[in-house]
């Protein structure tokens, strides 16, 4: 089978997070026809499937994501997206495209393999929190280690970045209504301005990081979408400030949401309006555990790989949801150094598909024989 030929297939017919409905059948037709098992699943887009080892073991899974981003492609290439505003942006394609390999390399030779590895094609990484759909499914519940990866467009090919510990962040988003009284913009003592409010915590919430958070533990708060009023001459009644929340570090990251809710409530209170939070939850810190992180390293050695040290990112990843309840390890593959993740002309170097599957195959494979 051309892994080459399917990852380019992937990259140009892109789907959207729980549309990954192609996406969906083309993996099952693929697997099927090398043997592979498919396990039932009561999803309506993603994959599960298992290999069976010959020999007595425990249960490991390989993890990857398969859904794609609303951005329009820019590049050149042969493959592009076929999909109006949609692309594989993020490497989901070059991700489901290795695992896929590494199944059925795992296949070929399950004679060898001990006890059982379960693949994973998870829909709606970007939605974000795919993962926990999967989880809920009960299929993880006999996975005793887990292993993911993500593309790198920092790294040439022939590289992987491994560290233990938090890797990439945990991520939520909030929105804050201040609510005050309108009035016309003449006679600012008729009313109470929300604006004022709104300016006043947007300033109040830059001191979390730097007055609450332990200056040596990463942290970021944004506010990206500020929302008032529609004229000049008119206070409005309401005003609306929007963004994101980041830590590495699951102390950390509950002090940022409690300190967050009282800055802009209290601050709301003290100008006589109020504010009412809404916070939407995203996947914690992924947290490589050291035993496996030790042994993605001396696998990606034994397989002719240069090893460096994994970038921390702010970004998130909902991987982190398997590994709060699995130990496991993230990895990121070099893919050719170019245009980083999410932007129009990200590109994957194909080059990286094979060694990559295989790496893949092998840390599992591994680490079900010494377990």
């Amino acid at each position: 089978m051309d892994l080459k030929e399917i990852f380019y297939h992937f990259h140009k017919y892109p789907e959207l997070s729980y549309e990954e409905y192609e996406t969906t059948a083309k993996i099952k037709e693929l697997l099927q026809a090398e043997g592979v098992e498919i396990l039932p699943l009561p999803l309506e887009t993603g994959v599960v499937a298992i290999i069976q080892g010959g020999k007595p073991g425990p249960v490991s899974a390989i993890r990857c994501d398969i859904d794609a981003l609303p951005i329009q492609e820019e590049t050149a290439l042969p493959y592009r997206s076929v999909h109006e505003g949609k692309m594989h942006a993020c490497g989901h394609d070059f991700h489901m495209t290795v695992i896929l390999g590494a199944a059925l390399l795992l296949q070929e030779k399950r004679e060898e393999l001990s006890g059982c590895v379960k693949v994973i094609f998870q829909p709606a990484e970007e939605a974000p929190l795919g993962a926990a759909k999967i989880v809920e499914t009960g299929v993880m519940e006999d996975v005793e280690a887990v292993f993911g990866l993500h593309a790198c467009a920092d790294e040439p090919v022939g590289t992987i970045g491994i560290s233990e510990g938090s890797v990439m962040a945990a991520v939520d988003q909030f929105v804050v209504r201040f609510r005050g009284v309108g009035c016309h913009g003449g006679h600012p003592d008729d009313g109470t301005d929300p604006i004022v409010m709104m300016a006043a915590a947007i300033m109040a919430l830059q001191t979390i990081v730097s007055r609450n958070i332990d200056p040596f533990s990463p942290a970021v708060v944004s506010v990206t979408r500020v929302e008032a009023g529609n004229t000049w001459n008119v206070i409005p009644g309401e005003a609306v400030i929007e963004g994101t929340t980041r830590s590495m570090d699951k102390k950390e990251w509950a002090l940022i949401r409690k300190r967050l809710e009282e800055l802009v409530v209290n601050t709301a209170r003290a100008y006589g309006g109020e504010a009412e939070v809404e916070w939407i939850p995203g996947p914690p810190p992924t947290v490589n555990d050291p035993v496996l992180t030790e042994l993605a390293k001396k696998c990606a050695i034994e397989a002719g790989f240069s090893v460096v040290p994994e970038e921390k990112s702010m970004g998130g990843e909902d991987f982190a949801l398997y590994l709060e309840k699995i130990k496991g390890c993230f990895v990121k593959v070099g893919t050719g150094v170019g245009y980083a993740i999410h932007h129009p002309q990200f590109q994957v170097d194909s080059e990286a598909i094979v060694p990559a599957a295989a790496y893949m195959a092998k840390l599992a494979a591994d680490w079900n024989a010494g377990n």
